[in-house]
């Protein structure tokens, strides 16, 4: 499966911030929505990614004056991303050889998506829960 199909099962449009956004906006759309992070975007260009990790070390760093800074001096600006083309399972493996949780989907120079390892763990779990029911009934039939 590639991550087109993941995403094609998706509603909504996709949640971003953009470089000029503070992290007390971040923060209440992360928390808001109720997800871990979110892609940064100047115009249709994805330029960096606000997470969790990343309100953590702000707070760490300049306390509670770090709630009033501009998302751009403070987001992840080495973005690994990935096209709608790519195998779920090789999403999976970047996601967990560089120890990061989401992905931005980019077509062309176009964001078109924002997957995170839960979308992808669950992808795999419903593919080994469905070999699973097809071998049983494969056995079951013979």
């Amino acid at each position: 499966m590639t991550i087109a199909a993941i995403l094609k099962n998706r509603e909504g449009g996709i949640l971003s911030l953009t470089p000029d956004d503070t992290v007390a906006q971040a923060v209440a759309l992360l928390a808001g929505k109720r997800i871990g992070a979110a892609p940064v975007l100047d115009g249709d260009r994805v330029v960096g990614i606000f997470s969790e990790r990343d309100v953590i070390h702000c707070l760490q760093a300049d306390g509670a004056a770090a709630l009033e800074q501009r998302i751009g001096a403070v987001m992840t600006t080495a973005v690994k991303s990935v096209g709608p083309g790519e195998s779920a399972i090789g999403a999976l493996s970047l996601m967990t050889q560089r120890r990061i949780r989401h992905l931005p989907v980019i077509d062309g120079d176009t964001l078109v998506g924002f997957v995170s390892i839960g979308d992808l763990v669950k992808y795999r779990i419903d593919r080994i829960e469905a070999d699973a029911a097809a071998m049983r009934e494969y056995i079951q039939s013979a």
